[in-house]
């Protein structure tokens, strides 16, 4: 008989290959500079993309240099940063971040990381002020290619439903679950990341999944529950939840 942890590691691999014959494997890609890399996520944390291309384009045309970043009056980098949610609170992030890595390192580079192992840029990267996990693994596995695995608010959502952790399991507990389950290669990860990115942006959104759309609904213990499941990564009224995707899905039965 397998552990829970053998079935998890299975059924993690077996909703991986179901999503890379949906959207087809990628090769890795990001940023050229991992600056760019770096600050743009900073600014992407709870924004559309769109506002973040606005925002990092502003910040960069008002202020050319990471120093003139670094010692812009604040109000001014929150007017330049506007179009991102929040940037009254990413500002000071992005200069104390800016000012950290000019102080330790002397320049505005972080390309040294590429030479270091997974650990230890990991470790360097989060000992930034206001550096998290989810921005440490984009960067790492974006620019360096590092096997690590960014868990965004998408990637835990479609996890926690389909089943491959559990319902009160958090973001930053996932990532290590989730690694452990899947190869450490960094294209098969990146792929990983993407592709339940993608479905969870397309499929399995927040309020109402597409079930009736999804290829992995036949192993997904949100659908198999009818939608009952209380879950850490959608934390919204029942019938908020999957309920009127269901009732489509048995239409599309019918019909």
């Amino acid at each position: 008989m397998q552990s829970p942890a053998t079935d998890l590691a299975t059924k993690t691999r077996e909703a991986h290959a179901l999503l890379n014959q949906l959207y087809g494997v990628q090769e890795i890609y990001g940023r050229a500079d991992p600056m760019h890399e770096l600050i743009g996520t900073i600014l992407s944390h709870r924004t559309t993309h769109a506002n973040e291309v606005t925002a990092y384009r502003t910040m960069r045309e008002r202020f050319p240099t990471w120093e003139q970043v670094r010692d812009a009056p604040l109000p001014d980098l929150i007017d330049a940063i506007k179009t991102a949610n929040y940037p009254e609170v990413k500002a000071p992030y992005i200069q104390n971040v800016l000012a950290h890595i000019i102080r330790e390192r002397g320049d505005v580079s972080i390309d040294f990381l590429r030479d270091l192992s997974t650990e230890a840029a990991m470790k360097w990267l989060t000992d930034l002020p206001g550096i998290g996990l989810k921005t440490a693994t984009l960067l790492l596995l974006f620019n360096f290619r590092k096997p690590v695995l960014p868990v965004d608010t998408h990637v835990h959502r479609v996890t926690q439903r389909v089943g491959l952790i559990g319902p009160k399991v958090s973001a930053e507990k996932a990532y290590a679950m989730l690694l452990a389950y899947l190869p450490q290669d960094a294209k098969d990860l990146f792929n990983f990341h993407k592709h339940f990115y993608w479905h969870g942006q397309r499929i399995c959104t927040w309020y109402t999944p597409k079930c009736h759309e999804c290829v992995l609904r036949d192993m997904c213990d949100y659908y198999q529950s009818g939608g009952t499941m209380m879950l850490s990564s959608t934390p919204v009224p029942k019938s908020k939840r999957v309920g009127s995707a269901l009732k489509s899905d048995s239409r599309v039965a019918k019909e």
